[in-house]
């Protein structure tokens, strides 16, 4: 199974509002789950997928490049309050000094509510725990992304528009 028909069938749980699917091809397996959270009577749909692949793969079935799914985790307030280690300090300045909000999810990056509004945040923005920094759109729902930190934006590190995995960094904060 490849990744566009694993895409297609987190399109069809998603559209069925299946809270659960499970498939087993050989030795191949994939289960789909689905919760719902929200936050302000706010309905958000966030999906966990797990794939087993074979451990041994024939040489003659083996295509180019063999992708594997990326897992969705199902952020928790916890795990969010404890998910900002400061990045690696870069040759162009030290940037130890600052925390890093995440994405807790895959999706695609926003960073305003539309193409005609002004952006959620801006380097030299103060802001506060729970303040929203952006949007991540996840299977046509439109996440909006808290910051779990206060302080003073220094960098924003994805383009609007653009792709992004569970756990990378978004933006830079000062917190002093």
């Amino acid at each position: 199974m490849d990744a566009k028909e694993i895409q297609e069938l987190l399109k069809l749980v998603s559209r069925l509002e299946l809270s659960e699917f499970k498939m087993k091809d050989g030795e191949f397996e994939l289960q789909i789950r689905t919760k719902y959270f929200g936050k302000g009577g706010q309905q958000i749909l966030v999906p966990s997928l797990q794939a087993t692949l074979p451990t041994a793969i024939p040489a003659a079935s083996t295509p180019a490049s063999v992708e594997t799914p990326t897992p969705v985790a199902t952020p928790t307030p916890q795990a969010a309050a404890a998910s900002t280690p400061s990045p690696a300090p870069t040759a162009g300045g030290d940037e130890s000094r600052y925390k890093a909000i995440k994405s807790p999810i895959v999706g695609t990056f926003y960073r305003s509510a539309g193409p005609d509004k002004p952006p959620f945040v801006k380097v030299g923005d103060s802001i506060s725990a729970g303040s929203v920094v952006c949007i991540v759109e996840a299977m046509k729902l439109f996440n909006e992304i808290e910051s779990d930190l206060s302080g003073t934006v220094v960098k924003v590190l994805v383009d609007d528009a653009q792709p992004v995995e569970y756990d990378q960094v978004l933006f830079l904060v000062d917190p002093k």
